[in-house]
């Protein structure tokens, strides 16, 4: 792309959705490599909890509490952030809402409210951050998702907007190369990860929802987005499983269909019924300063495929490095008394531990 980006130890980071999952992973993290940050949600407590925390431990941290879904609010959080360090590197737009349900069973007034977040909040987020940034470069980052490629049941809502912010993001970077502005623009499509998304969703299911495997943690996602800001990328997938699903749509996309219907709504739904929680994080926020869901499930806490995404030159050195001990091993010369050397039956079968998901398709352990 051509746009040079500051290590992360000398930039000040604007993080919405900073208070739980996988933006509050992400500000620990980014806080704990040296980097500034603009902490930005709905919830005030947690968010002033947060930044006492960093700064206790001798980093340095503001936060704003606003609403991404109003443009006054996304612009006040960024005059604060500019009045405090008196610049912005980069910005993630983070912050998100979900519903389940059935989209026939979801009213207007919900699917409206969750757009206002999910879309419009990185649309005002995206404007604003590319306002800055074009002017002395840096990196704007949206958090997708994987349903931005290949939409699935009982989150339909949620699906299309994430199918939104992936074609806002993508034509608002060409628009910016076209320009020659300064600025990297990166759409991060995270797989299920473990955080406490299902806890502040909207639910009009009769059961607790659940993330259908395979899990990640939120730490996958956040190395990530840290990657993405010292280093531009066009879009990065969290986790494998996100990528298997984007190729089943791309090539076989009725399959696709079939799969989901045969195994995603019982895979979104956990065996316990329904707890109350009203409207969940939708209209209000939760309030709580949590990284996980607490649900019992097994979560990947690595992911191969992204670390080998991000770092394909190492990755690259590392297999050809394994290759050339392998030649070697099976080129030794054998010595007289049959030890030693190798001759193909003594070869130790190794596999990298994976585990099904719900569309039966491989996961990384």
């Amino acid at each position: 792309m051509g746009v040079q980006l500051k290590k992360l130890s000398e930039q000040v980071l604007v993080i919405t959705g900073a208070s739980s999952g996988i933006g509050l992973v992400t500000a620990r993290e980014a806080a704990r490599r040296g980097a500034k940050l603009v902490l930005v949600a709905r919830a005030e407590d947690a968010l002033r909890q947060l930044a006492e925390e960093i700064n206790a431990a001798g980093g340095e941290a503001v936060y704003v509490a606003a609403d991404v879904g109003r443009e006054e609010e996304v612009r006040r959080a960024a005059e604060q952030a500019l009045a405090r360090f008196g610049r912005i590197d980069t910005w993630v737009n983070n912050a998100g809402v979900s519903i389940y349900g059935r989209i026939l069973d979801t009213p207007f007034e919900d699917m409206r409210r969750l757009y206002e977040t999910n879309f419009w909040g990185v649309v005002y987020g995206s404007v604003v951050a590319a306002e800055i940034l074009r002017q002395r470069g840096g990196a704007l980052i949206n958090v997708g998702s994987t349903v931005s490629d290949r939409a699935i049941p009982l989150q339909g809502v949620y699906s299309s907007s994430k199918h939104a912010v992936k074609g806002f993001t993508d034509a608002l970077r060409m628009e910016l190369e076209e320009e020659g502005a300064p600025v990297s623009v990166t759409l991060i499509k995270p797989a299920a990860i473990d955080t406490p998304y299902t806890k502040h969703a909207k639910n009009f299911l009769e059961k607790e929802p659940a993330v259908p495997p395979p899990v990640y943690a939120p730490e996958v996602v956040a190395e990530a987005i840290l990657h993405c800001a010292e280093t531009p990328e066009r879009d990065v997938f969290a986790g494998f499983g996100g990528k298997a699903l984007s190729l089943v749509d791309k090539y076989t996309p009725r399959l696709g269909d079939k799969v989901m219907e045969t195994f995603m709504f019982d895979a979104q739904q956990q065996e316990e019924p329904a707890h109350p929680r009203g409207d969940g994080g939708l209209y209000e926020a939760s309030g709580e300063l949590k990284e996980r869901s607490g649900d019992p499930m097994y979560v990947s806490e690595s992911s191969v495929y992204t670390k080998a995404t991000l770092h394909p030159f190492l990755t690259g050195a590392l297999f050809a490095g394994a290759g050339l001990a392998a030649v070697a091993l099976m080129t030794r010369p054998r010595r007289a008394d049959g030890k030693g050397g190798g001759n193909g039956h003594a070869r130790r079968r190794t596999q990298e531990h994976v585990w099904p998901n719900a569309a039966g398709l491989p996961a990384e352990g």
